[in-house]
């Protein structure tokens, strides 16, 4: 504590010195990182082609989800085990009712608000709440690290703001003129190549499948089971890029979540909204308590239990420590035929042998 208060003593002496300074790093200077442009196209792609690959695996491998809480399990029965906090689950003994689940259920974009202008004006106001759009985390992250989307405008500065007294001040006065500049910038960037164009191509068999109505394993040939393996290995390949670049994107661009309730927002601050309705909200007016969010705030991956067949039985609740967890894309796919990725190999517990219903009482 001694060293932070003597940090902040010198901090306040040196904007005394220098009431007016300008910023130099960006994007604190309302400037855009250039090596970061390029990298929130591709995690923008990416995210578009996890969807549209994962809208087809969930039509051929079973998805299921509890009526009650979110809990979501991968396979053809839920499991047994009692993890349910939905209302009344001390009368099932916290057992989940179970049913068919789809891609929304699989992970989930939590929604943030969008702001146009994210240094001049980095704040939304309770009064604001219903005037300002509200668009995927992920999605906000990539417009505010250089992704243009004509539906949600935002404001491109080509001269860094300045710092007066605290108060950021912007002298671009001709704003005609930084929208044709902002314009050449952009004309400049590297065409990617469409990913989704990519995944589309290996998969007409599985199309087929949909249309035929085909919802079980066992029903497909092998030349189809190729199909579905290399859609699976795509779609499990953007997933990776896309979490990988969202996590590089937020090592400048700073994101803020409510220490108390899932509420996140991409930008400098926090939002000024008062519906936080978790513990001791009462006592914040409804304010949200900011601080730095991590990678499975934006993405939350929704981590299920793995099923090593899924005609297999139920997963029984007195051998869950025998049982392991992977996030519910990496274990849809992995049934689908793409293989086990090395980071998650030890969560899965895939050297575990569990034992049988009848020999739990002899298993130290």
């Amino acid at each position: 504590m001694k060293i932070l208060i003597a940090r902040a003593k010198a901090e306040k002496e040196a904007r005394k010195a220098q009431p007016c300074r300008v910023l130099e790093e960006p994007p604190e200077n309302g400037l855009l990182v250039p090596e970061l442009v390029e990298v929130a196209h591709r995690v923008y792609r990416a995210r578009g082609c996890l969807l549209s690959g994962l809208s087809q695996l969930v039509r051929v491998i079973p998805v299921m989800r509890c009526e009650l809480c979110n809990e979501v399990h991968i396979g053809y029965v839920g499991h047994e085990i009692r993890t349910c906090t939905g209302p009344n689950s001390w009368l099932r003994s916290a057992t989940h009712v179970w049913r068919k689940g789809g891609v929304r259920d699989v992970f989930r974009f939590p929604k943030c608000f969008h702001l146009y202008d994210r240094v001049g004006k980095p704040r939304v106001g309770h009064d604001e709440r219903f005037s300002v759009p509200r668009v995927p985390a992920i999605v906000e992250l990539c417009i505010q690290a250089g992704l243009d989307l004509e539906k949600y405008p935002t404001k491109r500065r080509t001269k860094p703001v300045y710092c007066i007294e605290g108060r950021i001040a912007d002298f671009e006065s001709v704003a005609e003129e930084n929208e044709s500049e902002r314009k050449c910038s952009f004309e400049n960037v590297t065409p990617l190549i469409d990913s989704s164009s990519m995944l589309m191509e290996p998969v007409e068999k599985i199309q087929n499948l949909v249309e035929n109505r085909i919802s079980h394993m066992d029903q497909l040939s092998e030349d189809e089971r190729n199909k579905l393996r290399d859609l699976s290995k795509l779609t499990l390949d953007s997933w990776f890029e896309m979490t990988s670049g969202a996590k590089k994107i937020m090592e400048k661009y700073v994101v803020n979540t409510c220490g108390y309730c899932p509420e996140v927002q991409v930008g400098p601050k926090g939002h000024k909204l008062r519906m936080c309705k978790a513990s001791k909200h009462q006592s914040r007016n409804g304010l949200h308590a900011w601080q730095q969010a991590t990678l499975d705030d934006i993405v939350d991956p929704n981590y299920v239990w793995h099923v090593e067949d899924l005609n297999g039985p139920a997963l029984n609740n007195n051998l869950k420590r025998y049982y392991g967890k992977a996030p519910a894309v990496v274990e849809l796919c992995v049934h689908a035929g793409a293989p086990v990725p090395d980071q998650y190999r030890s969560m899965m517990r895939l050297d575990v042998v569990s034992p049988e219903r009848d020999e739990v009482d002899l298993v130290a």
